[in-house]
């Protein structure tokens, strides 16, 4: 008799690690189009705020090479390059995303900047040894379908001596828990029906955060994976909440 695949989360359902690339990987390209939109709508605009307080957190280096995992369409990475720009840097910025509809969002999007696009899989990317010397990840690790093989490869690209910074959503407050729930469960499908007209990739959403380990799990996953110094900084009472590392020099 045949083995059953290994199995893992697709929010609260149950799938083989290939079907998981595949339905996130039509998640978002379903959702491409509207994503930028349905960012703002569903956090009230606050997600620009964590996105700039999650920039500004970097170092910034001249003469560097900056790669953005799971990119999509390209925020965080033009953010870094707006931030290197304002201080007289010249860097590299490189967005990488499994996804083509994404990309294609955020080239259209970022068409006039230096920013550089490349399609690849967090699980195996397609950049050399200690190749990098910022590695970023934003709202992106929770939808990786090996996570420790994620951060085993940031930890190979990265130079010693370079910094993993990671932003995800995460576990709140317990004062936060109810309202967030509701929110998550009955408010965020809705908005996903009506602005992007696919209420089930945001009920992928709100299953894959709450499936996503919390904050003391992911920061002990990045010591398993060989960071050193990892720690983590929460925002908006948990709601998102950012952990960093370095790869020993």
């Amino acid at each position: 008799m045949k083995n059953e695949p290994d199995l893992v989360d697709f929010g609260f359902e149950k799938v083989s690690s290939k079907e998981k690339t595949q339905k996130v990987t039509d998640v978002f390209r379903r959702v491409s189009n509207k994503y930028d939109l349905m960012n703002d709508v569903m956090s009230g605009g606050l997600h620009r705020l964590w996105k700039t307080w999650f920039v500004n957190s970097l170092p910034l280096h001249g003469q560097a090479h900056y790669l953005d995992v799971a990119g999509g369409t390209g925020d965080i990475a033009f953010n870094i390059y707006k931030n290197l720009v304002a201080r007289g840097l010249h860097s590299e910025v490189t967005i990488c995303d499994i996804n083509p509809a994404m990309l294609a969002e955020g080239q259209k999007k970022f068409s006039n900047t230096p920013l550089k696009w490349s399609c690849g899989n967090a699980e195996s990317l397609p950049f050399p040894d200690s190749s990098v010397d910022v590695y970023t990840v934003a709202f992106g690790l929770r939808n990786v379908t090996n996570k420790m093989k994620a951060l085993q490869e940031a930890h190979r690209v990265l130079k010693p001596g370079g910094t993993f910074a990671c932003m995800e959503f995460s576990k709140v407050t317990p004062i936060l828990e109810k309202p967030y729930e509701l929110y998550s469960f009955k408010i965020l499908p809705l908005m996903g029906k009506f602005v992007a007209n696919d209420p089930d990739a945001y009920q992928y959403l709100a299953e894959s955060i709450k499936k996503f380990p919390d904050q003391e799990s992911l920061k002990q996953m990045m010591s398993d994976a060989g960071f050193a110094i990892p720690s983590y900084e929460n925002y908006s009472g948990g709601i998102v909440c950012v952990h960093r590392a370095v790869k020993a020099a």
